[in-house]
């Protein structure tokens, strides 16, 4: 557009000095090719448009946002048109308390107050892009800075609303996802009117108070003794009920043994051990005795 009114300019200009009476009068004619060629280049190149990958063109006549968008490629279009390119890839906004790995420098984490009235710190990463369609809209409602119009403030407030329905501890362990996928429903309703796709919402860390993370170290701390004092009492009882048996098998050996064993048994078993005794080759000396069995003795 520019070249197309620079050219008219110097074509308009080499016309008035060409039929003046002046010294420079007969450069009229080299102004009047070089505004035509400009005018020409100035023209072509405003018919051609090219939308790169994962853009979408829009069509501005005289600051008036036309409704119909621009594809991927190259396009002929009216000259008079201005076309604003919007990325449709998906785009991710990142705030966090670690320097510069948000997108704004510095601490950028969001602050939230618990049902408990404590302060949670959040680092969050928002998927999102824009619908195609929607592009027109956005441009005449927000503009291309939505990033910082709608992603941003939006999602921090959600985020901020929610808390309030969940303790410091249930947001940084059992209730994380729920609390996640709850702001994932309330933002992507709104993104939807704004049009803008919520891809995927990542809450990538939740720092709670020194105050808290020192109880539930404790707390962890005393499960962990109190796991393992179970784990001794379980093994002094298995030992205690191995004794059991032992001490049961032995009792019952002994009374089997105290059954089973008589008088006429016993004198039985007294006699064939004093003929084995006897029967051996050494020489021998026998006591005999008022009652019982008798006492052999080896002479050697």
């Amino acid at each position: 557009m520019t070249l197309i009114i620079l050219g008219l300019l110097i074509l308009i200009l080499g016309f008035v000095v060409r039929y003046q009476n002046s010294p420079i009068s007969h450069y009229g004619g080299y102004m009047r090719i070089i505004g035509f060629v400009l005018f020409l280049i100035g023209f072509i190149s405003s018919c051609i448009v090219q939308i790169g990958t994962g853009e979408v063109g829009v069509q501005i006549l005289f600051g008036n946002v036309q409704n119909t968008t621009l594809a991927s490629g190259l396009h002929f279009i009216n000259p008079l048109l201005d076309v604003q390119k919007l990325d449709i890839k998906t785009q991710n906004y990142t705030m966090s308390a670690v320097h510069n790995e948000g997108a704004k420098e510095g601490d950028d984490a969001i602050r939230v107050l618990t049902s408990d009235g404590l302060e949670v710190v959040m680092d969050l990463t928002v998927l999102y892009k824009v619908v195609p369609s929607a592009a027109p809209d956005i441009l005449r409602s927000t503009g291309i800075d939505y990033t910082d119009k709608i992603v941003r403030p939006l999602t921090r407030t959600m985020i901020r609303d929610n808390a309030v329905y969940y303790d410091a501890v249930s947001l940084y362990s059992t209730k994380r996802d729920e609390f996640q996928n709850r702001i994932f429903n309330s933002i992507e309703a709104d993104f939807k009117k704004r049009g803008l796709l919520l891809e995927q919402l990542l809450i990538r860390n939740i720092t709670l108070p020194q105050s808290v993370r020192t109880s539930i170290e404790q707390k962890i701390s005393a499960e962990q003794d109190a796991q393992k004092m179970q784990f001794v009492l379980q093994k002094e009882r298995q030992e205690a009920e191995r004794k059991r048996v032992e001490a049961q098998g032995i009792a019952d050996y002994q009374k089997i043994i105290s059954e089973s064993l008589t008088d006429r048994q016993l004198q039985y078993e007294s006699i064939k051990a004093q003929l084995e005794v006897a029967k051996s080759p050494n020489a021998k000396v026998i006591i005999m005795g008022k009652a019982g069995a008798p006492v052999i003795l080896d002479s050697k």
